[in-house]
């Protein structure tokens, strides 16, 4: 377990997280009403870029409907769910925070997509499955969360098949302590950022090969531009589930990224 852990998981209680969700899409009809996965995409991609960064890491990862795939760090589905309706694939999502899995689990059932994405609550350091489960594991604005890289990175390695495949898209530092609060530390005691680099060599100390390692730092950049230009966010969104102060803690993720103490990976990697 990583040091904090208790800090991490109240970060993210979310408490009367289901019942706020359910309120907040009455704008999309009746309780009982399907609704598509993308219509959720403003209230369920908790990371830069959104949905089109979900998107784009699937492509990366060559994910097809053949594949198992694991989400660790979940949150409220947003990716799981993306991914089983572009790409057909099987999706197990497991995150630390049990209001989340419970939204998670609501939501899909929202899509009606339980018979192709579930989720467990579980720590990304103690993984609940057999070695070698899954085909492919996506971690997406999770790692900036864990101290013990080297550990989460094992753990995910245990759990992938032989030649499977580990996409990562997370907040790294370039140097400059981060203005503060931020999506997902509201004080530096959860907030453990690696450079670029220290993170490729953490994973591939755990047993992968790097086959893309791009910086996605200018795109992240433009989306922030255009997120300033274009107002306030459609509603439902972000808001509802991380509390009236997600406003503060997306323009600061703004700021530190607008002036360079902040930037965005996208790496796909093998087992090696």
């Amino acid at each position: 377990m990583t040091d904090g852990l208790d800090e991490v998981r109240d970060h993210y209680r979310a408490t009367g997280l289901r019942e706020r969700l359910k309120t907040a899409l009455a704008v999309f009809g009746p309780d009982d009403q399907r609704l598509l996965p993308q219509q959720l995409a403003a209230l369920d991609q908790f990371h830069t870029r959104g949905l089109a960064a979900t998107t784009e890491l699937a492509r990366l990862a060559g994910i097809t409907a053949r594949m198992s795939v694991l989400d660790v760090g979940s949150g409220i589905g947003g990716p799981a769910r993306v991914l089983a309706a572009t790409s057909g694939c099987q999706v197990t999502g497991v995150d630390l925070s049990e209001p989340f899995v419970q939204a998670a689990r609501y939501l899909t059932a929202r899509t009606g997509q339980e018979g192709q994405v579930t989720f467990q609550t579980a720590s990304a350091l103690a993984l609940p499955f057999n070695d070698g489960r899954f085909d492919a594991v996506l971690l997406q604005h999770v790692a900036m969360n864990i101290s013990d890289r080297a550990g989460l990175y094992r753990e995910i390695r245990r759990v992938l098949k032989p030649d499977g495949i580990f996409a990562t898209y997370d907040i790294v530092s370039l140097g400059g302590e981060p203005q503060y609060p931020v999506p997902w530390a509201r004080t530096p005691a959860t907030s453990h950022l690696f450079t670029a680099d220290a993170t490729r060599a953490a994973i591939e100390r755990a047993g992968f090969r790097t086959t893309v390692f791009q910086d996605d730092t200018g795109a992240a950049k433009a989306w922030v531009t255009q997120l300033r230009a274009s107002g306030p966010p459609p509603s439902p969104n972000l808001g509802v589930v991380m509390g009236p102060d997600f406003a503060l803690l997306s323009q600061n993720l703004g700021r530190n990224l607008m002036e360079g103490r902040l930037g965005i990976l996208s790496a796909v990697f093998e087992a090696a």
